[in-house]
């Protein structure tokens, strides 16, 4: 989906603009890098995702006359405009020329490892700052909680959450459930843009809208024959289910196949076993059992403990609001500087008054190393412009006894090129929803098993590059007047 994303921003990174072009740093370099702090719903992983859009968004920069006459409105506090006249010509003619480096959708990613690299112009690299974090924070949110609702679920997840999603978001929403790992969405809009499959039957207002229950039932199973699951909750689910049994029976004479049931209240458990019990009995072996209403990870986890044997979930609001934990918190922190005229950057480092708000310095990337069994060994945070110590690789900076543990290990590199020069060079299968789940998919079977866990799980190492380490120590050290 094309949008307008330039003044999809906040005020600050604009007022920002104006101040490095009236300071004459519009062509320093920096580097900013996109990370988050902690795994959301207390998990053990994330899913990556929005690089897609975020490639839109790349593609479709460009300030317009009608921004500028917008900005040129905006009135500053103290009077008077609050953009200089000149600053606005100025965006107008102003092309994007930053390279763009980030994870491809469906890499599952940790705490404190950059998502996204962002080189260039200061300027442009502050300006992207806020609709790159709209995009990656959202959708990367949005797939894990999917990740971890079909690593519960075991068949088939759809995600029906539209009508309760914050607004159009929605639609994202719908393409970074799949990407997570959902079978479908009842999204028709997402389905279309993204090409990614659309699902779905009837709802209780079907079964109202009859006299009788079993009417409704033989007249929706006449229309579609081969997608036919009905609702049995409207009234009450055994004589739903009854009628539902009277018409699979019935569809089984004419060649036809009742697909399945669906229960959207009570006590789902209970009630799809006993669903399962009687289908059996009258001989629909064949026909499925789908439970819907507020599930989520915890819940779906609790009906399979207990039992019960369902075909596929039908998961809303909890998925496509992440009802549990509405924000990623992911951030956008400058690293690294250069002057026009130099050839080496300078690293910048962020300390605060919160130990965990320090953050990483230099232009950087991350090895993924892996055991010799394929699965994920560990990942190590590094300075692509400074050389790496193979044989002294911090894993954990609070643990000196796992310090060699990745040496002579395979490795990938994680971030990829997205954009060069203001240019996006992603190619068409990288924005593709389908391989992204699919590449999630590969992406977790690599994990350990006790770092999916759905409560309690294992942490995953991620460390800095023994150098990079004590280069970080030494700016701290110096920053805060202390000795080295």
């Amino acid at each position: 989906m094309k949008a307008e994303y330039e003044l999809l921003t906040d005020l600050y990174q604009l007022t920002m603009a104006q101040g490095y072009w009236k300071c004459g740093k519009v062509d320093e370099k920096a580097c900013f890098n996109m990370f988050y702090r902690g795994n959301p719903f207390n998990g053990g992983f994330s899913i990556a995702c929005g690089t897609a859009q975020l490639a839109d968004l790349i593609d479709s920069f460009e300030f317009t006359a009608e921004d500028c006459a917008y900005l040129a409105s905006i009135q500053a506090p103290g009077g008077g405009q609050l953009f200089d006249p000149e600053f606005l010509d100025w965006l107008l003619s102003l092309r994007l020329t930053v390279d763009i480096d980030a994870v491809h959708e469906g890499t599952v990613v940790f705490p404190y490892e950059p998502l996204v690299r962002v080189t260039g112009s200061i300027m442009q690299c502050q300006l992207l700052e806020t609709a790159l974090l709209n995009c990656i924070n959202f959708q990367t949110l949005i797939a894990t909680k999917a990740a971890r609702v079909c690593l519960a679920a075991q068949t088939p997840v759809a995600e029906f959450g539209l009508r309760r999603a914050q607004g159009l978001g929605g639609i994202w929403a719908s393409r970074a459930a799949v990407v997570g790992g959902c079978a479908s969405t009842s999204n028709v809009l997402a389905g279309k843009e993204f090409d990614i499959p659309v699902s779905g039957t009837h709802a209780h207002s079907w079964v109202m809208a009859f006299d009788d229950e079993l009417e409704a039932f033989r007249a929706y199973a006449r229309i579609f024959p081969t997608n036919c699951v009905l609702l049995i909750d409207t009234y009450d689910v055994r004589q739903g289910l009854e009628h539902a049994i009277t018409v699979g029976l019935e569809m089984r004479e004419r060649g036809e196949r009742l697909a399945g049931v669906r229960i959207d209240s009570g006590d789902l458990s209970w009630l799809a076993k006993m669903a399962r019990a009687r289908l059996d009995e009258a001989g629909l072996n064949d026909c499925g059992i789908v439970l819907s209403n507020d599930l989520d990870e915890y819940s779906i986890q609790a009906i399979r403990d207990e039992g019960a044997d369902v075909m596929s979930w039908g998961v809303g609001t909890k998925l496509a609001t992440a009802f549990d934990q509405p924000t990623l918190g992911g951030v956008y922190k400058l690293a690294a500087t250069r002057m026009p005229d130099e050839e080496d950057w300078q690293e910048r480092v962020k300390i605060t008054e919160q130990a965990n708000k320090l953050t990483l310095p230099g232009v950087l990337n991350v090895r993924r190393y892996y055991h010799d069994n394929g699965l994920i060994a560990g990942d190590m945070v590094y300075d692509i412009n400074h050389d790496i110590n193979e044989k002294e690789k911090i894993i954990d900076p609070a643990d000196s006894m796992r310090q060699k543990v990745l040496a002579g290990k395979r490795y990938d590199l994680l971030l990829h090129p997205l954009a060069r020069d203001g240019k996006t060079c992603l190619e068409p299968t990288y924005r593709n929803a389908m391989a992204a789940q699919q590449r999630a998919k590969d992406e977790l079977e690599k994990l350990d098993k006790s770092q999916k866990r759905i409560l309690n799980p294992h942490s995953y190492p991620v460390g800095l590059e023994s150098g990079m380490f004590k280069r970080r120590r030494t700016m701290v050290m110096q920053l805060r007047g202390l000795d080295a």
